[in-house]
């Protein structure tokens, strides 16, 4: 009977060890610890698929250079990742009131926009460009003045009109998408579209029959930085600067660029900013 009591006591102890052990290995917040390993939460991106060649949708899946390259950070600083279109306005209404993780819609980084969101170093140098029917008598951004001008809302195409025509002018009009703008003034609504230049040169690419031509204006356009978003406060900013300087430096980012703009991006223009 002795030593079947000390077999059971033994046997007890052995179980407990047993279950303690397995304890080590529980969810905590978003990460999930299991020796010296890290399994970090899968992340929420949200954008606005409606601006190819950076973001669009294709049979229901998102595709675009943003895509790309978000997916090169985020298994860069090892993270998985779900993007969802959302649309650009609500992309701001869920990183501010955090619902999303971050954001990637070629945003372009402003002094107004940082005070409610933090950005990540800059991905991608831009400008605003202006499209136009073939024989237009526009050559430039001051020659808008008293033009009918569509731009998407909200955009920095949407501010340096505004700056030319006056914030509450008749003549500019604001659309949920640059397709819907394009679309107005092909139908002769407006006068010339504003946006920014990868996307309307995509646009003249992409339709070379319908009679548009581009004009660039480097003198009134400034150039631009794109950014990733985040709610004000987010700990993923570090993580991910880190790794958007990586797949720069390790080439990645330039293979992502010549897939996408099948020229090689001014990395030392860049790394500059």
């Amino acid at each position: 009977m002795k030593a079947l009591k000390l077999l059971s006591i033994v046997m007890v102890f052995s179980l407990m060890v047993i279950l303690s052990a397995c304890g080590t290995n529980k969810t905590n917040g978003s990460e999930t610890n299991s020796g010296n390993t890290s399994e970090k939460k899968t992340l929420k991106v949200v954008s606005n698929a409606e601006y190819a060649p950076f973001e669009y949708l294709d049979k229901g899946k998102i595709k675009g250079f943003d895509i790309d390259l978000m997916e090169a950070i985020a298994k860069e600083a090892g993270y998985k990742i779900k993007i969802v279109h959302v649309g650009w306005d609500p992309l701001f209404v869920e990183i501010k009131g955090k619902t999303a993780d971050l954001g990637i819609s070629a945003i372009t980084i402003n002094e107004e926009r940082q005070q409610t969101y933090d950005f990540s170093i800059p991905y991608f140098i831009s400008t605003n460009e202006i499209l136009v029917p073939k024989g237009s008598n526009i050559k430039d951004a001051m020659d808008l003045k008293d033009k009918v001008v569509g731009v998407q809302n909200g955009t920095t195409g949407q501010e340096v009109v505004e700056a030319i025509l006056g914030k509450n002018s008749s003549n500019l009009k604001k659309f949920e998408s640059t397709n819907l703008a394009i679309m107005e003034m092909k139908g002769g609504g407006a006068d010339a579209v504003v946006a920014d230049n990868t996307v309307v040169e995509e646009y003249v690419k992409n339709n070379p029959k319908e009679n548009v031509v581009l004009i660039k204006d480097e003198v009134n356009f400034e150039k631009e930085l794109y950014g990733l978003m985040y709610p004000k406060g987010s700990k993923l900013k570090e993580e991910f600067d880190k790794a958007i300087k990586k797949v720069i430096e390790n080439g990645t980012y330039t293979k992502i660029y010549n897939e996408w703009f099948k020229v090689n991006p001014d990395l030392n223009l860049l790394t500059e900013k």
